[in-house]
């Protein structure tokens, strides 16, 4: 499978495998040739981040357990859960991730010498003992205090011939043979019924039902691996590489089991490294200019160490929010997903074979059974998508845009940001740092097929949909918004968060192709926030004067509904007003065209939309049953269509003479008062039918069309 999580670029790829040692020695290679890269050759050195001491690829994957946990209602960090996983307390990811609650029970573990377990564990002692083992040198399970094991546990030599197991371990582990081989228990182990399996440890240990053994590779753990559909644990977080197959997590997820990838579980430590690297190279300019010394560039690089750790961490926490929302749509988006499949197929750029994505059969039958793809399967997506977008941003114009300078800058931690903007902005990876952060951030909010929509949908390059997207976040104050939703991390239920980030999502679907169709191109980014904000600002302010009771009524709810599950009121108005506010990018044009306040034009653009039945329409085509990709084109297009007729029709009322909006608004309709009527007599015949479809909409869009064009 791909192994992208986080585009990167440092140009050291094989650092990920080399110890401390090593790289101080590829290090001092690079030196010695001269290389450019200096000692940012080879990351992890004397002189770099230590991955073990930061525990940064355990702490990547607790974010991914975290937001699974959320997910079922529980807080990792607040309340007990069980736990079983493969490694030890000297390994870095089963290590560090063990130490990440002190509300653990480890019921049990193995590696590659031991089997243990404590079938009834103290969250806190234990905790505590396994931070003990942690500190030694280098540790075992053999080193585990016996006394603090609960009764019936232990520890066992996998060695043995067998293990004689006690009424405690059954009941832990849902076993009923008293007697059992190193291999049956530790396969006890996978299959028991718990909250959380913990993969820390090498091998892999899930396949699918219907893959071999041979198939897997991994003939050390052949004795031991289970099926997909037997993992009882409620949560996976897979800090180690491989420790499912990726049909044996496929076979999981439409088990039940909420997990990723490993490729996303254990991407920090990757991130890591390439912000280390991309810090080096920058402080390597800062000293050949005489204004570092060696010594204190790396006090700067340890002090920055909790700064870095916490930038990582926030793409790990994004990336599995943009899977939780792919996800939260799935069945209604499986056509969407399949289409970019088709493309990237045919660019040559995936396999769908090897990346074990469904073959056009199962998808039929997923189609019919109203299942979308599974966690694992967005999640290779999501990588593809990255990896597409970086190669056209990268190729395009867009990192050398002034505005994207704000994108570097926010890359680096603080105390560069302070010291050094010059040397940033210099940056000999500018290009493709900005490429990175650009494609992370829109496809971390967007999911991975928006991209490849709006390219469709509107005819305009990625580079053209990156700006319209920079544009549309930051008028709109999407930043600030996305930052009070995450916040609310258990205090209120992960549906509700999920909700409001899909009403940011729905905005941007209606923003972002207005300013691909109605821009001036390449956008001028920073004039296009500038002109846009205010306007959304006015409007956001006036929504209560310029909305219909109805309308009013409708938000109010909505509202009242996120209130209701713990939203402070600011933020469930806020959210509940977006579907209103996207109405900004008509209203703010017109407004500047026609040098009227936003307040008044937005009250005309409303009251025609009632009147008219335009917002009506919208709502029940959002409703209409779209059989296939062309049907769901032909719908998007009609409320496209919608959207600016009222637009359109709100600059002719307001072009049409002096006077309040009421007047205007009466004059206008007094005037064409035949064609109003037949649209009216039009729209209450439809009001009256429960289901509309395709055509109905295309008749009623049509006799609208008359009043714009008449």
């Amino acid at each position: 499978m791909a192994r992208f999580s986080l585009p990167a670029f440092s140009m050291v790829r094989m650092k990920r495998t080399l110890s401390s040692t090593f790289s101080d020695i590829a290090n001092s290679v690079s030196r010695e040739y001269g290389f450019w890269l200096d000692d940012a050759f080879a990351s992890g050195g004397s002189a770099g981040y230590d991955h073990k001491k930061m525990g940064i690829t355990a702490r990547g994957g607790w974010e991914s357990v975290k937001r699974h946990f959320r997910e079922l209602g529980r807080d990792t960090q607040t309340q007990d859960f069980t736990v079983v996983g493969v490694g030890d307390m000297s390994g870095d990811v089963f290590g560090n991730g063990m130490l990440l609650s002190k509300h653990i029970r480890l019921i049990a573990a193995f590696d590659h010498r031991h089997i243990f377990v404590d079938p009834n564990p103290d969250a806190a002692t234990s905790w505590d003992e396994r931070k003990r083992l942690f500190d030694l040198p280098r540790s075992s399970w053999a080193d585990y205090d016996a006394k603090l094991i609960s009764a019936g546990g232990g520890v066992f030599e996998r060695s043995a011939k067998s293990i004689q197991t006690t009424p405690e371990i059954r009941q832990a582990l849902g076993i009923e043979a008293e007697r059992m081989t190193p291999a049956e228990l530790m396969t006890a182990i996978l299959k028991a019924q718990v909250d959380l399996l913990w993969l820390g440890g090498i091998g892999t240990y899930v396949k699918a039902t219907d893959e071999t053994n041979a198939e897997v590779g991994d003939k050390a753990n052949d004795a031991i691996r289970i099926n997909g559909r037997d993992v009882r644990a409620k949560v996976l977080g897979e800090g180690a590489n491989l420790g499912f197959t990726q049909r044996g997590r496929i076979e999981a997820a439409q088990a039940g089991v909420r997990l990723n990838t490993d490729a996303i579980d254990n991407s920090a430590g990757v991130d890591t490294s390439d912000h280390e690297v991309n810090i080096k190279i920058l402080l390597r300019d800062v000293m050949d200019r005489g204004s570092m010394t060696l010594a204190q560039r790396d006090v700067l690089l340890a002090e920055m160490t909790e700064e870095v750790g916490a930038l990582v961490l926030a793409d790990n926490y994004k990336q599995t929010q943009a899977l939780t929302a792919a996800e939260a749509v799935a069945a209604e988006t499986l056509e969407d997903n399949v289409r970019f499949i088709r493309t990237m197929e045919k660019a040559g750029k995936l396999n769908r074979a090897i990346e074990f994505l469904p073959d056009d059969e199962e998808i039929a039958a997923r189609a019919n059974a109203r299942r979308g793809l599974t966690r694992p399967e967005m999640a290779v997506l999501l990588a593809y998508s990255k990896i597409d977008l970086y190669e056209k941003l990268l190729a395009s114009d867009l990192p050398d845009d002034p505005k994207m300078g704000e994108e570097l800058i926010r890359y680096f931690p603080t105390a560069l940001r302070e010291r050094f903007p010059d040397a940033i902005g210099a940056h000999q990876l500018r290009r493709e740092i900005i490429a990175t952060c650009v494609t992370n951030g829109m496809v971390n909010r967007v999911g991975p097929t928006f991209i490849s929509e709006m390219v469709e949908q509107t005819g305009m390059g990625e580079a053209d949909v990156a700006r319209a997207y920079t544009v549309v976040r930051d008028a709109f104050g999407l930043r600030r918004l996305w930052g009070e939703i995450e916040a609310l991390d258990t205090r209120v239920p992960a549906a509700v968060q999920t909700a409001m980030i899909l009403e940011t999502n729905r905005l941007m679907r209606r923003a972002i192709p207005w300013l691909l169709l109605n821009g001036t191109h390449p956008l001028s980014m920073q004039a296009e926030v500038e002109r846009l904000a205010p306007g959304v600002e006015a409007l956001a302010g006036a929504m209560a004067r310029v909305l219909s009771p109805t309308a009013m009524a409708a938000m109010d709810a909505r509202a009242a509904e996120f209130a209701a599950q713990g939203v402070p009121q600011d933020l469930a108005g806020r959210i509940a007003v977006l579907p209103f506010l996207a109405a900004a990018t008509d209203v703010t044009l017109i407004a500047a065209e026609t040098g009227r306040p936003v307040e008044e034009v937005a009250r005309v653009y409303f009251e025609l939309g009632e009147r008219l039945g335009i917002g009506w329409l919208r709502g029940r085509a959002s409703e209409v049953k779209a059989e296939n990709h062309w049907q769901r084109q032909a719908v998007a297009a009609i409320v496209d269509d919608l959207y600016g007729m009222q637009g359109r029709l709100a600059a002719r009322v307001l072009g049409s003479g002096d006077g309040d909006a009421g007047g205007l608004i009466e004059a206008w309709v007094t005037a064409r008062a035949r064609p109003v009527e037949r649209i009216q007599g039009l729209l209450a015949d439809l009001r009256g039918i429960a289901q509309l479809d395709v055509a109905m909409l295309a008749v009623a869009n049509r006799q609208l069309r008359g009043l714009v064009t008449g």
